[in-house]
């Protein structure tokens, strides 16, 4: 199910962008077996798994790759692969003799994904990193926020899964796609810095057009516009306000009760602070809900800020799916949609274990093979705790 259904990925178990990637070309049918720790990491988040929604849709293997054993599984599962994911930091999958040139010279049509902050190359390369950092560097942080305030952090939305995940994904697909016309892999260097700075390439063109300055708060889309920004409620919940449009500007104000012509040019910047002013007193008259019920359906850009609980009982959210209930956790479906090739349902997160690693394999490997590497994994444990 699905339209990458017949699409084979391994991928190696980490954190941030590159399970987001995962996740995300296994929501649209891959299949995608995960390679984990024999002890993963503690990461100061751990919860429950079936609350660590970025491992969902996918079986998985626990291997220790400083084994031979284990090395020579990877290698073979390979052989059958269309992609491969990683997130180490550069060098860390060459010491462990699963470089590009290895698994390449084993598969010479896999796509070799490979997710970083920095990239590959460059002075930061070595340097360890997360996503607030990388973002920092693009000078995308830098114009979030407030006037006279710090940078706001954006969760961790822009880098790591906007400029890493989603870029990892549509370069590996890209990948795979002109892999089937030429019968070569190659190797995608996903870089954070790389994807967040293409993200704001508008941002970077407003910029050199001189409309957009360094200025927290000072343009359009960053706070300075009172017609692009939040607004209080009554009940002291918040509305957000954009219409950029002139004609869904005016027709705001015509419902609102407001006179334009107080309001001034809506292009003229100088009369921005006296308009915020006059909207944010006219918004405070009315509840959340009073402004939803006469805004919410018509042509002005208005739209109430949700919690994340609330979200999932809005009308249209419910209408559309948009969040669903898998084994009693609510979380996003799989997105975007397709008319003819619909994604099924995700299947919770799974934990690697002995116990299911044959039905992780089938599909991989023969019943032979399994229980040939079964064995081998097994002898090499045995070795391993050899005094």
């Amino acid at each position: 199910m699905g339209p990458l259904k017949g699409i084979k990925i391994i991928e190696f178990a980490g954190i941030g962008p590159c399970p987001m990637a995962a996740m995300l070309l296994a929501d649209l049918g891959a299949t995608v077996l995960r390679i984990d720790r024999p002890e993963p990491p503690s990461l100061g988040i751990e919860r429950p798994l079936r609350f660590n929604l970025l491992l969902r849709n996918r079986k998985a293997i626990a291997l220790d790759l400083k084994s031979a054993a284990a090395r020579d599984l990877v290698l073979r599962l390979i052989e059958g692969a269309d992609a491969l994911l990683e997130g180490f930091r550069p060098g860390v999958m060459e010491r462990l003799g699963l470089g590009p040139d290895s698994c390449l010279a084993r598969n010479p049509r896999l796509v070799y994904g490979r997710m970083t902050g920095w990239g590959q190359t460059g002075p930061l390369a070595q340097v360890a990193g997360h996503d607030l950092n990388y973002i920092g560097l693009t000078g995308v942080l830098h114009a979030m926020g407030r006037e006279g305030q710090p940078p706001t952090p954006p969760l961790n939305l822009v880098g790591d899964f906007g400029g890493g995940a989603l870029y990892l994904a549509l370069g590996v697909l890209a990948a795979i796609i002109e892999a089937a016309r030429s019968g070569q892999g190659q190797v995608v260097d996903a870089a954070i810095v790389d994807g967040t700075a293409s993200l704001a390439t508008s941002l970077f063109g407003l910029h050199a057009a001189g409309l957009w300055n360094d200025k927290r708060g000072h343009n359009m889309l960053d706070s300075g516009a009172y017609f692009y920004d939040v607004y209080e409620c009554a009940d002291g919940k918040w509305i957000s306000v954009a219409p950029l449009e002139r004609k869904f500007h005016d027709k705001l104000l015509e419902l609102m009760g407001l006179d334009r012509e107080s309001l001034g040019r809506q292009a003229d910047r100088d009369g921005w602070p006296l308009a915020r002013s006059i909207l944010a007193d006219a918004f405070r008259k009315k509840t959340q809900a009073q402004w939803c019920e006469l805004l919410g359906t018509t042509d002005v850009c208005v739209a109430p800020v949700l919690s994340l609980d609330q979200a999932a009982e809005h009308p249209h959210m419910r209408e559309r799916e948009v969040l669903i209930e898998v084994a009693g956790v609510m979380q996003p479906a799989p997105a975007p949609r397709f008319s003819r090739t619909a994604p099924g349902k995700p299947t919770p997160p799974e934990a690697a274990s002995a116990s299911t690693m044959e039905a992780a394999l089938t599909g991989w490997l023969s019943p032979d093979e399994q229980t040939q590497w079964r064995s081998e994994l097994a002898q090499a444990s045995v070795a391993g705790h050899m005094p």
